[in-house]
């Protein structure tokens, strides 16, 4: 399933690219994500910790950076990884592009994310929320930690929002609200399907 999202952060561009070329510490902006290991340049193994639903699931697999387009501000990530109790796997697919805006940079993320087992018994909607939930974290997280880099402090000393699994289930029950309660109220429109 392909998922968009995009984000403004008021910094610029080029210290956003700059920013996204530490690969660690991109990723301690996702909420429930951590790298365990760099097993070769540009490749990692790690963990993700997401709720979907009632289902807590956490996957251990491996991450690799298969393209920078510093021209464009472009970066290309593949994933895979499987539940560590064996109910699911997952692939996927994001590409990053950083595009200046007269306030700062827009980040659009590109998600092609393939789902098995427990995980792909949810609808698209769901997987979707929470998704929009993540990034709406991990884009707060990116604006703490640069903010905090220039100011001069170290990463171990950054504190960054890490909602757990509860918390990010009950933002995107929300927004799934949010869309049937649009869906409700809208006017009659006799051809409206």
């Amino acid at each position: 399933m392909l998922i968009k999202h995009d984000f403004e952060v008021p910094v610029d561009v080029d210290k956003v690219w700059e920013f996204c070329q530490n690969i660690p510490q991109v990723a301690a902006c996702l909420p429930g994500a951590s790298l365990t290991d760099e097993i070769a340049p540009d490749q990692y193994t790690g963990n993700v910790g997401i709720r979907l639903g009632p289902v807590q699931m956490q996957f251990a697999g491996q991450a690799a950076v298969t393209e920078r387009d510093h021209a464009n501000r472009t970066i290309v990530v593949d994933a895979s990884g499987a539940d560590e109790k064996g109910r699911g796997q997952a692939a996927l697919g994001l590409t990053a592009r950083l595009v200046p805006t007269a306030t700062g940079t827009r980040v659009e993320v590109e998600q092609d994310l393939q789902l098995s087992g427990a995980a792909a018994q949810y609808g698209r909607g769901m997987i979707s929320d929470v998704s929009a939930v993540m990034m709406r974290d991990f884009a707060t997280n990116m604006q703490t930690r640069i903010d905090a880099y220039d100011r001069g402090v170290s990463p171990d000393q950054i504190q960054t929002k890490s909602a757990g699994g509860f918390g990010i289930a009950i933002a995107a029950a929300w927004i799934a609200l949010k869309r049937v309660g649009r869906r409700f109220f809208l006017p009659y429109e006799p051809n409206r399907i």
